[in-house]
This record gives C-alpha cells, sequence and structure tokens, in this order.
C-alpha cells in the first residue's frame, strides 16, 4: 500500500530490510528504527528530526534509524 501510495514506510519490523534488499522488493523509502527499551522515549523525537534534518534524502532508500545514529542505504529502485 505504501509503495502504491508512494509513501514512506515507518517500521520496527526488520523483516522489510529482507524484503528491500535480499527480494530486490521495489520501495518508495523504508524508515527501520531499532530502538531498544531503554530508548524507547526517544524514538517519537528521532523520527521527527529525521524527517525535518533529512526528509529529503529519505526518499527511495533503506535507512536504519538508531540512539544517536542514522544510517541511509543505497537509492532503492521505486
Amino acid at each position: 500500500m505504501a509503495l502504491d501510495e508512494g509513501r514512506i514506510l515507518l517500521t520496527e519490523d526488520k523483516d522489510f530490510g529482507q524484503l528491500v534488499y535480499s527480494s530486490a522488493q521495489p520501495s518508495a523509502g523504508v524508515v527501520f528504527f531499532r530502538f531498544p527499551a531503554r530508548a524507547r522515549a526517544g524514538l517519537a523525537k528521532a523520527a521527527k528530526d529525521l524527517v525535518h534534518q533529512q526528509g529529503n534524502r529519505l526518499t527511495g532508500r533503506f535507512v536504519v534509524v538508531q540512539p544517536g545514529r542514522v544510517r541511509f542505504g543505497a537509492p532503492q529502485k521505486s
């Protein structure tokens, strides 16, 4: 549904990495949040900061967000 609507998917499900990379499934973009229980209080702020600071880089990418760290994968086909 996100791909059909051209939307970036926000998730905590690591299976999306498998779909995007290993299975070469097209994506409008996936942001994977990898926050341990002790850091969960900061997840919403991290999401807001990511969109505010890097929003133009999210489209078509697989992005991993961890406390204090953001990693951008290569652009994917949509």
